[in-house]
């Protein structure tokens, strides 16, 4: 071992071992606001498979989902507002996939509604206050209410004609209804809608104006450009090892416009892509990127045996094929990766399961969902959300405190340097986190002082924690749930301990 780390590490040993006690219960769930507000962190990045902020630190969040799929589509006509925000943030959270609709925000073609995106600024703006980063996602189910879902315009539903049946509902008419279908065929070519001008044009055109109303917005974490595209009469292929090449090519062509159009209001803002759905349920992940600086690809995971047993018996292969794609992904593409979506259950072995080996893959997080809220287009409204109803305060009757507890779990927020492991031992209420202090992007090293930091919600440790640290310094204040550290001069490796008082 190198003689100077020799010495750094016994230094650091005999410094910055913290005992961090005196922690006095509180009741739960928590609603008190204490962490570091994240509003100066932007404009995110990535560096390969991590997603940085501006300091170059890796930031790994815990987040969930919030998306009213019900006009006026603005979450907080539901009730969403600054005690949720507060909520969230007391017990770890620090960002939400927060959902916009193109139906709003384009009416007509080329009108755009400028008071619902001032209404959405609005939420980013409560959220950022209580240092709670927002992703932007343009939420897309089954294309329309026409086929029972939502997203596009009434205007840019092109399905030949087709009658819109069967009605049966999310997620059987994907597979089913043709006239579904034809309608994500018509948007994958770019089919000429109204005046002549391609649907594909039309989107990136509006991605745009959004970009140009949200650029250097602080709260912002990124622009989801398309949830959970569908490959029309192309689905079942997707399946097979050549993949479905047409409707891959028409989603690359979306995306490279879209990201092009949000490139030329917004330089650095984070663009996320998806691949198709069927990759949630082990479809191989599309090739394709936004093909811009600062991208990750947005993907989810959920396990089909889950959703028929109600079990995470027989997910683990799965759930780690899942995420070894989005790896692999990454490391072929260099995009960042983020695991938007999982969950929408109750079932405390299945989100306990995906949590953890978010973890063992080092990838952060956003549970569906923060709320049923009447949504058209889920399997069951009594599953999903964490919170009953937005609309009523988040006490101990109005959430769902078994998952919440399984949900809000220590993890690494900001990392000076390039994680190697962590992970929370549910058994123990041991966090352990390990990282070097070389730059994620590969230039050089983060100096001595430079600050990490942990999240440590209350709600696992209502009595307090201990901290151990070895080549850093505790530099916040007693069992406060942001664990806040400075590293060590000389220190090439950081190993932090996180265990009950």
């Amino acid at each position: 071992m190198d003689p100077k780390r020799v010495v750094s590490l016994f230094a650091a040993t005999l410094a910055v071992v913290s005992v961090l006690t005196a922690g006095v219960a509180a009741a739960q769930p928590h609603t008190s606001a204490p962490q570091a507000a994240l509003t100066d962190a932007g404009p995110f990045g990535n560096a390969g498979r991590w997603i940085t902020d501006a300091e170059g630190r890796v930031f790994i969040t815990s987040g969930i989902n919030m998306v009213n799929k019900r006009a006026p589509y603005a979450p907080d006509a539901t009730g969403f507002g600054d005690d949720d925000a507060a909520f969230l943030a007391a017990n770890g959270f620090d960002s939400v996939r927060l959902g916009v609709i193109w139906k709003a925000i384009e009416p007509q073609p080329g009108v755009y509604d400028d008071a619902y995106l001032d209404r959405i600024k609005t939420t980013v703006e409560t959220l950022a206050r209580h240092g709670v980063t927002s992703l932007l996602d343009m939420h897309q189910d089954m294309f329309n209410e026409r086929f029972q879902g939502e997203f596009a315009p009434d205007w840019a539903v092109l399905d030949d004609g087709l009658p819109a049946w069967p009605q049966l509902g999310f997620p059987a008419n994907q597979f089913l209804q043709l006239a579904l279908m034809r309608a994500h065929d018509h948007f994958l070519e770019n089919s000429p809608g109204p005046g002549g001008v391609g649907l594909q044009d039309r989107f990136a055109a509006m991605w745009g104006h959004v970009a140009q109303r949200f650029s250097g917005a602080p709260g912002v974490l990124g622009y989801d450009v398309f949830n959970e595209p569908w490959a029309g009469t192309q689905w079942l292929s997707c399946f097979l090892p050549g993949g479905c090449p047409g409707a891959t090519a028409g989603l690359t062509a979306m995306h490279h416009k879209v990201a092009a159009a949000i490139r030329a209001e917004d330089p650095s803002t984070l663009v996320f892509y998806e691949p198709f759905s069927l990759s949630a349920s082990g479809a191989p992940m599309s090739p394709d990127t936004a093909g811009v600086k600062n991208q990750a690809i947005s993907f989810h995971d959920y396990c089909p045996i889950a959703y028929l047993t109600k079990s995470d018996s027989g997910c683990d292969l799965f759930d780690n094929a899942v995420m070894t794609n989005a790896d692999n992904h990454s490391a072929a593409t260099g995009s960042g990766r983020l695991l938007t979506e999982f969950g929408a259950t109750n079932s405390p072995d299945v989100l306990s399961g995906v949590v953890d080996r978010a973890a063992a893959h080092m990838v952060g997080w956003q549970y569906w969902a923060y709320c049923g809220c009447n949504d058209p287009t889920t399997a069951d409204q009594k599953e999903q959300g964490l919170v009953g109803d937005p609309a009523k305060p988040t006490t101990s009757d109005n959430v769902n405190a078994q998952k919440l507890a399984l949900l809000s779990v220590p993890h690494p927020r900001a990392v000076a340097g390039t994680p190697l492991h962590y992970g929370f031992d549910r058994a123990t209420s041991t966090f352990r986190l390990q990282f070097t202090t070389t730059r994620a992007a590969g230039n050089g090293v983060f100096p001595a002082g430079s600050i990490t930091t942990v999240s440590a919600p209350q709600i696992q440790y209502p009595q307090g924690y201990r901290a151990t640290v070895i080549g850093a310094h505790v530099t916040s204040a007693p069992n406060v749930p942001e664990l806040q550290m400075a590293a060590d001069a000389g220190a090439d490796e950081i190993n932090v301990t996180i265990t009950p008082a």
